[in-house]
């Protein structure tokens, strides 16, 4: 029988059997014609204790089973069998672990074991069992439990796969050829150690002939030198990857790369043209763009950056060029005026080149280009130019109005040489100080000037072309007015001198200083003294300090404020013009009562009283008398408020009474609220205690004799009713009780003067007319008081 043991183990325990005796068989053994496993003794793993050992009746081993099994019947995995096993059915095999029942099953009698299941080791390796031999009745062990494993054995069944794919590289162009471009690497899920199921290798199969791969590494490769971006930029390739050695049968995948060619600076910049043409305007500003060229570079990026100058060309310093970092154009810039007159065309010449040079290219140089550029000024009106941008002027801030000042000068710039009118911008002159002349441009005092209010006119000057207004140039004049002296001093600030009752003779109570509007150009100098009558008086002297100040001095002590509270000094000053001017000034020196200090306490008259009084008595004194005022205003309000009113009942009964008719015709109703001839017979007899019953004697507005003075009913109708309201008026005026305001009354009288004359009943009790109003009596009662008002006519006399 061949004993038979993988593990590390059972060959040690093999070794030891040979060295020492062994009585019985303690390990399991493979048959190789049966597969069955036998029991054979062993030996402890400890050599020191062999004659004490445990006996064990078998060691685990291993089994295999081929994975991806595709019969029908359960899988033959191997056989278990004990030396205590008989054959006589007592022993009893059981199977425990991974996969026990589920996946293995072994025969309780024969020890057999089958997988029931496929297995994939790629999912599971392998699978720790324990078996162990039991007596069939008792169910107690017979043998001690083993372990032991079985190994699913690997077939290629996973293909290779790229775990990082597809990828993406780059590779500059222009490489030499081999350069490595990226590694690419493929995977397989079968067993590595077992047969040549995951053993690689690498191809291309698209990118010929580019690119090549080492079949081994993966690693990518150019197979041509000198790729140009320019022409083709990118590369896609298929890459396989095949296990079993490449062999046939074996397994493949695929992946893509995608290689970009990086540029590099390759090209030099190139210009279109040699020559480029250009034409501007002759007014175009300074600073502005001429024109904008472009050297074409095939590269891309820091590598298609360029710089442009200009190498020569004439007129220096009109033209400069910079580069657009955007656009990488060159811009040509103006630096100086153009004009048409003094020259029509530039002639420049141009360089372009690379900013970033690569030294391993130089032998594709150089990386620059030239061209010329050609630039045409073309000539347009241009408005007038003055000789001298900014003219000065002086004056004198007494000229004469109509004093020339100054000439200004411009001209046409054009080769028309059109002649220049001159005229004032009197946005600069709003007072109109300065004319110019329209032809000459002398300019002279419209008004007298004073330099104190502006001592500088800011001007601008307008010349324009005869032949076309719209051309406007534009000049500036300052004139400056210069001073004469024409002010005259004056006290620096309003002086508050204070003078303490105390004072002794000779001590200066005041320091005065003075200034002067003019600004002569030796500067200020003034002289003080006092003027007229003071000059000898015996309170106060003056001494002119000699730097434009002067002092007040005491001549005595012993001020009174009882005897002369204010003292006023006339002072004289003097200026140093020529000729000079003085002013007289008034100094109020008020005396004061002072403390021992010489800070005043109380400055002013004194009131003559034989006792003094504190301030708390004064305050009291004072607050009585605001207190009674108050007081004596209330009272005085009250009896305001309880005067009678102006308008009396009786009154308000007749003049406030309205009259309404609710039907067309009228009735005798209508007319017993207010007796409407009343408002026409005004002579009646009054009583003279009410006042609307006085006649005023009053001037009408027709003056007629005392005696012989009519009745209202005789006058005219509208000279009746103006004498009654102004007879109303003054009986307002002369009513004592009557309140200071007007009263309005407002009678609805048409007048005469309308075209189609009075519609008012009341002017048909006097006017005779021929109308027959006798048909009224016809119509019936309510219509009775209007047929004997106008049916009758001997009722005309009710009102006479």
């Amino acid at each position: 029988m061949i004993w038979w043991c993988c593990s590390g183990i059972c060959r040690a325990l093999a070794l030891l059997a040979l060295l020492f005796p062994l009585q019985e068989r303690s390990c399991w053994g493979l048959n190789p014609s049966s597969g069955d496993l036998e029991k054979s003794p062993h030996s402890d793993p400890d050599p020191w204790d062999v004659p004490h050992r445990n006996r064990r009746s078998w060691v685990w081993n291993q089994f295999f089973v081929l994975e991806e099994y595709t019969g029908n019947e359960p899988l033959y995995v191997g056989k278990l069998h004990s030396d205590v096993d008989k054959g006589d059915g007592k022993v009893k095999y059981v199977l425990s672990g991974e996969g026990a029942t589920s996946i293995f099953t072994i025969d309780e009698n024969t020890g057999d074991i089958h997988a029931t299941k496929r297995l994939d080791r790629e999912a599971q390796a392998y699978y720790t069992l324990q078996a162990q031999a039991v007596d069939r009745l008792t169910n107690l062990p017979v043998e001690p439990r083993s372990e032991f494993v079985v190994k699913v054995q690997d077939i290629n069944d996973n293909e290779p796969k790229f775990p990082d794919g597809p990828y993406l590289a780059g590779v500059p162009e222009m490489s030499p050829l081999g350069t490595m471009v990226v590694q690419v690497v493929a995977t397989d899920a079968d067993d590595p150690t077992y047969g040549n199921s995951a053993r690689v290798v690498y191809s291309i199969e698209h990118g010929h002939p580019y690119f090549s791969v080492e079949p081994k590494t993966g690693v990518i490769r150019t197979a041509l030198p000198n790729m140009d971006r320019e022409t083709r930029d990118q590369y896609v390739l298929v890459i396989q990857a095949k296990d079993m050695v490449g062999q046939m049968g074996g397994l493949s995948g695929t992946t893509s790369v995608t290689v970009t060619l990086t540029d590099v600076n390759d090209n030099p910049p190139r210009f279109a043209h040699k020559n480029y043409q250009y034409t501007v305007l002759e007014s175009l500003l300074v600073q502005s763009v001429v024109a904008r060229i472009k050297a074409v570079d095939a590269d891309i990026g820091s590598n298609a950056e360029m710089d442009y100058r200009i190498m020569d060309g004439d007129g220096p310093g009109m033209f400069n060029i910079t580069t657009d970092e955007d656009t990488q154009d060159g811009v040509i810039m103006l630096l100086k005026p153009l004009d048409f007159e003094t020259k029509s065309s530039f002639s420049l010449r141009i360089e372009a080149t690379n900013r970033n040079i690569d030294s391993n290219f130089l032998n594709l140089g150089p990386f620059s280009d030239t061209t010329s550029v050609k630039v045409t000024v073309e000539d347009v009106n241009e408005p007038p130019v003055f000789s001298t941008p900014l003219s000065k002027m002086v004056v004198s801030e007494d000229a004469k109005v109509g004093t020339s000042i100054g000439r200004v000068s411009a001209h046409d710039p054009d080769n028309s040489n059109s002649p220049i009118r001159y005229s004032i911008d009197r946005n600069t002159d709003l007072e109109r100080f300065f004319n110019v002349d329209a032809l000459s441009g002398v300019i002279s005092t419209a008004k007298p000037l004073d330099r104190e209010a502006n001592s500088v006119h800011n001007l601008t000057i307008f010349a324009i072309e005869s032949h076309d207004p719209t051309q406007i140039g534009k000049g500036i004049t300052l004139i400056t007015v210069q001073d004469i002296n024409d002010n005259a001093p004056v006290f620096a600030i309003d002086y508050e001198t204070l003078l303490c009752e105390n004072a002794i003779p000779g001590q200066v109570i005041q320091t005065i200083s003075a200034v002067d509007k003019d600004e002569p150009l030796s500067g200020h100098r003034f002289y003080f003294a006092l003027a007229g009558p003071a000059a000898g008086n015996l309170n106060f002297t003056l001494r002119d300090n000699k730097d434009n100040t002067a002092s007040i001095l005491t001549k005595r002590g012993g001020f009174r404020r009882r005897e002369q509270p204010v003292y006023r000094l006339p002072v004289l000053i003097v200026d140093s013009g020529s000729p000079a001017l003085s002013s007289t000034n008034t100094l109020s020196v008020r005396v004061c009562d002072c403390d021992s200090d010489g800070v005043a306490l109380s400055c002013g008259a004194v009131a003559y009283t034989a006792t003094g009084l504190s301030t708390g008595a004064l305050l009291a004194i004072l607050g009585c008398i605001i207190t009674l005022l108050v007081m004596v205003l209330l009272i005085v309000t009250m009896r305001r408020r309880r005067k009678e009113p102006l308008i009396l009942e009786e009154e308000r009964d007749i003049r406030e009474n309205i009259v309404r008719y609710d039907d067309e015709g009228g009735g005798e109703e209508d007319t017993e609220a207010f007796d409407m001839v009343t408002l026409r017979n005004l002579n009646v007899i009054r009583d003279p205690n009410v006042r609307r019953d006085v006649t005023p004697d009053t001037p009408t507005f027709f003056h007629y004799p005392s005696a012989s003075r009519p009745s209202y009913k005789s006058l005219p109708d509208n000279v009746v009713f103006r004498e009654f309201i102004w007879e109303r008026l003054k009986d307002a005026d002369v009513d004592p009780s009557a309140p200071p305001y007007d009263s309005l009354q407002t009678y609805a009288f048409e007048g005469s003067g309308s075209v189609a004359e009075s519609l008012s009943s009341l002017e048909s009790l006097s006017t005779d007319s021929d109308q027959n109003y006798d048909y009224l009596s016809n119509w019936g009662p309510r219509f009775k008081k209007l047929a004997d008002l106008y049916g009758n006519s001997d009722s005309t006399t009710v009102l006479s």
